[in-house]
């Protein structure tokens, strides 16, 4: 099956044509200060701009505000807005709708019914992005990001009406049990790609991006 491919926490050049030349289908720029992969509106038009129109570039949020988001969708060339905060569907569907961009909210999950809860989102979200839910006693721990997994079994044999992402802890070792797991048609990886937060490193991005293509 054709399984498509999200290499998030895009933050220099050279990631950006490591991940173009792997043959990404998406790229995450992360417009959230406290990350360390985070880019500013300015950093995220330099990367966005020299990245071919067949992929699509994603700005990843966290409870963003109107002031930021406006700023941000007119500094930066968008294709999705990915919604990683706490964000309510009363929200998303109040940015879905101002700012004329598909939005893609994140789940966190934990247990089963974390799953569940992903249904409110179903009808004012584009795509489902699901992720592992810190747990409470982690410090510094990211809106994602965080190289956790979850439990995939919680997501085998589920479908939803709208396309969804698997995310959380996935690299090149563990990304075919993933997905034969979980059922994932498309996948997420930020963490699994790099050295250390924030610096990606070019050769797990095409290790990564050959085992999508393997499947």
């Amino acid at each position: 099956m054709t399984v498509e491919a999200k290499i998030c926490g895009i933050n220099t050049a050279t990631a950006a044509a490591a991940a173009v030349h792997g043959g990404a289908d998406y790229i995450g720029l992360v417009l959230y200060p406290p990350s360390p992969r985070a880019v500013s509106p300015k950093q995220a038009h330099a990367i966005a701009a020299a990245v071919p129109v067949r992929i699509k570039k994603v700005a990843l949020l966290v409870d963003a505000q109107d002031a930021t988001l406006r700023e941000i969708c007119e500094a930066v060339p968008l294709d999705l807005l990915q919604l990683h905060g706490s964000e309510s569907p009363e929200r998303v569907a109040q940015i879905r709708a101002r700012f004329g961009l598909p939005v893609m909210k994140a789940v966190k999950i934990a247990n089963a019914a974390d799953v569940a809860g992903a249904q409110a989102y179903l009808p004012v979200a584009d795509r489902l992005l699901f992720d592992a839910k810190p747990p409470k006693d982690m410090k510094n721990a990211l809106p994602g990001g965080n190289a956790l997994a979850f439990d995939w079994e919680l997501l085998a044999g589920r479908s939803w009406p709208i396309p969804w992402m698997l995310s959380g802890g996935l690299h090149a070792g563990n990304l075919a049990d993933a997905v034969r797991t979980s059922g994932a048609r498309a996948v997420d990886v930020s963490s699994g790609v790099e050295d250390k937060p924030g610096l990606k490193n070019p050769t797990k991005i095409q290790a990564f991006l050959d085992t999508v293509r393997s499947l």
